[in-house]
């Protein structure tokens, strides 16, 4: 390497660091001009690419860099972020593939893989990589974690729990985990456990907007809408975008036959959500038992037109509570 190609290379690298990537560019061009063969300077210029989001120019580099160094790591990580980018997700799988060939200790290139998996849909693909990424590194919490996410997808709640669990012995603070926990003892309709966790999560930091709102849900199933809207009313402090959250404490009202908060609540969530089919149901309810009847079939026309499925509750809320003919 001459003294020119070295000072370009590191002008390149210099400039990358400091975030000038086009400077970073022309200094890696003038290294490729000066000699052709130097994989550093195409993987230099290549990240540098990748960093302003031009990820084809960013693959044809990474590629000749590997063209010119078959076991060159960085490279193929390069070439395989720019495929996820742009959506390419099998060429990504094959470049990880790869890697897992060339990494001395490559769990960390499995969970690369598995989330390339998840793009696809594969998730017994996913699961299996994450698998492999925890035989190789026993204390791999996040790899437990990601696993967990996908058991719980699947409905496989026990196995779910188990590996939440188990990040959250490597991990005792990671709020996310013990919220991500509460919501699986939840579908499994343990309330108790999941108001537990969300209390934990809530403790560790206390402006998680996530949990108040699963802790309301769980205090909701349980038929303590007095807590469940004192929950879900912080979580709309701390977010108040938070669409969902309008609709659950609407729902909560609903249930304690406050039909005004219930209404406003419905009408927020459809603000925020024009397509909450829910939503307009509710509402329709609310107005229903508020002998508001008019503004409930409007409500409920809009919830079946969003939502076909819902045509049944929709009527059946309106009619089976109103229709005076057996009487």
């Amino acid at each position: 390497m001459s003294n020119h190609e070295n000072d370009a290379i590191k002008q390149g690298n210099l400039l990358r660091d400091k975030g000038d990537f086009d400077g970073a560019i022309a200094a890696y061009t003038e290294s490729i001009s000066l000699d052709s063969q130097n994989a550093e300077a195409y993987y230099g210029r290549a990240y540098s690419y990748g960093k302003k989001g031009e990820f084809d120019r960013a693959i044809t580099d990474c590629t000749e860099a590997i063209r010119l160094n078959p076991e060159y790591i960085e490279a193929y990580h390069g070439r395989a972020y720019s495929y996820d980018k742009k959506g390419e997700f099998d060429r990504a799988i094959t470049d990880y593939t790869e890697l897992i060939r060339l990494t001395p200790k490559p769990s960390r290139v499995y969970c690369n893989r598995a989330y390339q998996y998840i793009k696809k849909g594969c998730l017994d693909e996913a699961i299996a990589d994450y698998t492999e990424a925890i035989r190789l590194n026993p204390e791999y919490a996040e790899a437990y974690y990601s696993r967990g996410c996908l058991y719980d997808d699947k409905g496989d709640l026990d196995k779910a729990i188990a590996d939440f669990t188990e990040a959250i012995r490597l991990n005792p603070k990671s709020f996310r985990v013990i919220r991500e926990r509460a919501s699986t003892y939840a579908k499994k309709g343990d309330h108790d456990k999941a108001i537990a966790d969300c209390t934990v999560a809530i403790r560790l930091n206390p402006e998680y907007a996530v949990a108040y709102y699963a802790r309301g849900y769980s205090y909701a199933q349980k038929g303590n809408h007095a807590r469940a809207i004192a929950d879900y009313t912080k979580s709309i402090r701390l977010n108040p975008e938070y669409a969902a959250v309008y609709y659950a404490r609407g729902s909560s009202y609903l249930e304690k036959g406050d039909h005004a908060r219930a209404i406003a609540d419905f009408t927020e969530a459809i603000h925020l959500n024009p397509k909450r089919d829910d939503a307009y149901n509710n509402r329709g309810c609310a107005y229903n038992e508020k002998g508001d009847h008019d503004k409930a079939i409007a409500d409920y026309t809009e919830a079946i037109h969003l939502n076909p499925k819902i045509e049944t509750d929709a009527y059946l809320d309106w009619s089976f509570e109103n229709f005076s003919g057996f009487s």
